[in-house]
C-alpha cells in the first residue's frame, strides 16, 4: 500500500488513550435487514456511548495529548457530533473547550455541547464559515484548534473502528463508510486494508453534497458552493487535500447517494433493527438500497455512525416511530 499519514503502531498505541466506553462497540450481523436488501449485514453500532457517536474515538487522543502536555484550551468547528466529543473529552481532562457551529445544526447536538461544560459560539452560515470562525479564534488565543480529517488524531481514532471491523470472526466482502470530511473513512479504510486488505472499501456520500466524492473521482480537490442534504454531518464544502490523498490510497470506490435512499434506510434500520439514527449513520444502508445487485450474495458491514438527531425532524422523515422501536440514549456516567 501506497504511503499515508496513517500507521497501524500508532492506531495501536492510540487505543490506551481512549476511555473504554468507546471502544470494541457491539457489532453483529442483522438478518432481519437481510430480505430487503439482499445480502448478508452486520452492523457497527458506534452510538452506544455518551456521546452517540463515534467521535470521541480521536477527541481522545487529542485531549489526552493536549492535557498532557500543559495545555489547556482548544477550539474546534463542528456539525455537532465533533463538538459534543471534543467537550466530553476536554472535560474529564480540565480543559477549556470552544465549539463554533452553525445556528442551523439540529438544537439536540447544540444543546448536549453546552451540557458538557463547553463554550458555544453559533455562526451564520454552514460548517464551513463555522471552520474559518474557529481558525480565526485559534489565532487570536494561541490555542490548539482541532479540525476533523487535518488532525489525524481524528483519523487514527477512526481506524479503531476499522481494526475492531477485522479482528472478529466475522468476514466481511465489504465495509461502507459514510463519507463527509474524511476522517471516518481514511481511518476505518486504511485499517481494513493494512490488515484485510481483500475486503472492498467503499465511501457513501449524499448527492447533495458530493465534494469528496468528485474530488476522489478527480483526484483533485473540488469544491462546492452548496450542499442540500438532511445528513447535516457530512455536508462539507471543501475538502482537505491530505485526506482527500488517504481516500485515494485506502478507498476502492466512493459513491453517492439520493436524500430518499438516505431516509428509506433509516426507516429500514429503524423498522427492523429497533434503531434510531441520524442521516449519515443510514448512508450504507442507503447504498445497498440504490445498488442491491452489486452487493446480491456477499456479506457487508456498514458503520453506524451517530444518533443525535433532532426527533421532530426525525419523524418527518420516516414517520411515527412504531411500538417496540428503541432510540439508545445511554447516560453519560462520569461527573469529570
Amino acid at each position: 500500500m501506497q504511503e499515508t499519514r496513517l500507521d497501524i503502531a500508532r492506531i495501536r498505541a492510540a487505543r490506551q488513550a481512549i476511555a473504554p466506553i468507546f471502544l470494541d462497540t457491539p457489532l453483529y450481523r442483522c438478518e432481519a435487514l437481510e430480505p430487503g436488501l439482499g445480502c448478508a449485514v452486520s452492523l457497527k453500532l458506534e452510538t452506544v456511548n455518551p456521546i452517540r457517536s463515534f467521535k470521541a474515538r480521536g477527541t481522545e487522543i487529542i485531549a489526552s495529548d493536549l492535557a498532557a502536555s500543559g495545555q489547556r484550551a482548544v477550539v474546534c468547528a463542528s456539525a455537532g457530533n465533533l463538538g459534543q466529543a471534543l467537550a466530553w473529552s476536554g472535560r474529564s481532562r480540565g480543559l477549556d473547550v470552544t465549539v463554533v457551529a452553525s445556528r442551523s445544526a439540529p438544537a439536540v447536538k447544540l444543546e448536549r455541547i453546552r451540557a458538557l461544560g463547553a463554550s458555544l459560539e453559533l455562526v451564520d452560515g454552514d460548517y464551513d464559515t463555522a471552520c474559518a470562525r474557529a481558525a480565526a479564534i485559534a489565532r487570536h488565543r494561541g490555542i490548539r484548534r482541532v479540525e476533523d480529517s487535518v488532525d489525524v488524531e481524528t483519523c487514527d481514532g477512526a481506524a479503531t473502528i476499522g481494526m475492531e471491523l477485522v479482528s472478529g470472526a466475522h468476514r466481511f466482502d465489504a465495509v461502507l463508510v459514510a463519507l463527509g470530511t474524511g476522517a471516518l473513512a481514511s481511518g476505518v479504510g486504511y485499517a481494513v486494508k493494512t490488515l484485510a486488505p481483500e475486503i472492498e472499501v467503499i465511501c457513501v456520500q449524499p448527492a447533495g453534497a458530493p465534494a469528496m466524492t468528485r474530488s476522489w473521482h478527480e483526484r483533485r480537490v473540488i469544491t462546492t458552493d452548496t450542499t442540500d442534504t438532511i445528513a447535516d454531518g457530512v455536508a462539507g464544502r471543501i475538502p482537505n487535500p491530505d485526506a482527500l490523498w488517504d481516500l485515494l490510497v485506502v478507498a476502492d470506490d466512493a459513491v453517492l447517494v439520493q436524500e430518499s435512499s438516505i431516509i428509506a434506510g433509516m426507516r429500514m434500520l429503524l423498522d427492523h433493527a429497533g434503531l434510531v439514527v441520524e442521516p449519515s449513520a443510514a448512508l450504507g444502508i442507503a447504498a445497498i438500497l440504490e445498488d442491491r445487485e452489486r452487493f446480491a450474495g456477499r456479506h457487508v458491514a456498514t458503520i453506524l455512525c451517530g444518533s443525535n438527531v433532532d426527533m421532530d425532524a426525525y419523524h418527518s422523515w420516516v414517520g411515527a416511530t412504531p411500538v417496540g422501536a428503541v432510540a439508545v440514549d445511554v447516560r453519560d456516567p462520569y461527573q469529570g
